[in-house]
């Protein structure tokens, strides 16, 4: 009776899995390796050496993004989990705000922004400083990516902090370390599977973004993602595009497994610390 109840719990997810994680996999990998009669081949395969520099620049921007974030992400989450219970009420909202805007209306707005005739040119006119060309530039989209996916490096990194039990940092003090070595050899070791966790989050959605690069890149910057759509949308060609999704299907999980095994670990060494 149990074993049937189990089942039919985790039905609903068998399901969910199967329609829109398993079949749309198959369905990728089919087009990956036929061509428009449907016959078997690895010409997409091989036609993806044309496209080594949008996966660089791709997987370089994410990376920038991802460590920019972290810089960023890092000291907010380590304050919003030390601040009284009302304050972290309100700094928790302010973090989450943006979020509750559609990605698409958060980036067309700093496309305006941003527009030799935005906002912040404006402002730099005035100043005798502008304009500036914002638009177009690597700059604006990994500009882009870092404020679209920070709240995902430090929602993460804030959950773990806040969990930190205070007495093993008062007794840490005790024992005579300071401010420092207190951080170094306590809060960052329990806190590594929190950056982990954010790590993986703000480098898995940038690294596969492409709405980001076509409005704040202005057409000029070409990601993998940006590619895959053309692919798809203009010329039509689902193989090459069924192609490139699944290396970068591969690289995010490759990736995923990485960060996995570094988070083991650092669970480890946390607890050790």
């Amino acid at each position: 009776m149990k074993k049937l109840t189990k089942v039919f719990v985790n039905s609903p997810y068998v399901v969910w899995s199967a329609l829109f994680v398993i079949v749309p996999l198959f369905i990728v990998i089919y087009y990956a390796f036929t061509d428009a009669n449907g016959a078997f081949t690895f010409d997409n395969i091989v036609a993806l050496k044309d496209y080594g520099h949008n996966f660089r620049i791709s997987i370089g921007y994410s990376l920038i993004a991802t460590i920019i974030t972290l810089i960023i992400g890092y000291p907010v989450a380590y304050e919003l989990s030390k601040a009284p219970p009302k304050t972290q009420k309100i700094q928790m909202m302010l973090v989450m705000l943006p979020m509750w805007m559609n990605l698409l209306i958060r980036t067309y707005t700093w496309m305006n922004i941003l527009d030799n005739n935005g906002i912040l040119n404006k402002i730099l006119s005035l100043l005798g400083l502008g304009p500036v060309t914002f638009l177009g530039t690597p700059g604006a989209v990994i500009f882009g990516m870092v404020y679209n996916y920070l709240p995902y490096m430090i929602l993460p990194i804030y959950t773990v902090m806040a969990k930190m039990d205070d007495s093993l940092l008062e007794a840490a003090r005790d024992l005579g370390c300071n401010g420092f070595n207190v951080w170094r050899r306590l809060i960052l070791p329990l806190s590594i599977p929190g950056v982990i966790s954010g790590i993986t989050m703000v480098f898995v959605p940038s690294v596969s973004t492409f709405y980001i690069s076509q409005k704040l890149g202005g057409g000029k910057i070409m990601l993998i993602g940006d590619t895959i759509e053309r692919q798809m949308q203009s010329n039509y060609n689902y193989h090459l595009g069924a192609s490139l999704s699944l290396i970068l299907m591969v690289i995010i999980l490759v990736s995923m497994f990485i960060m996995n095994r570094f988070s083991d670990g650092a669970g480890e060494g946390g607890m050790v610390a």
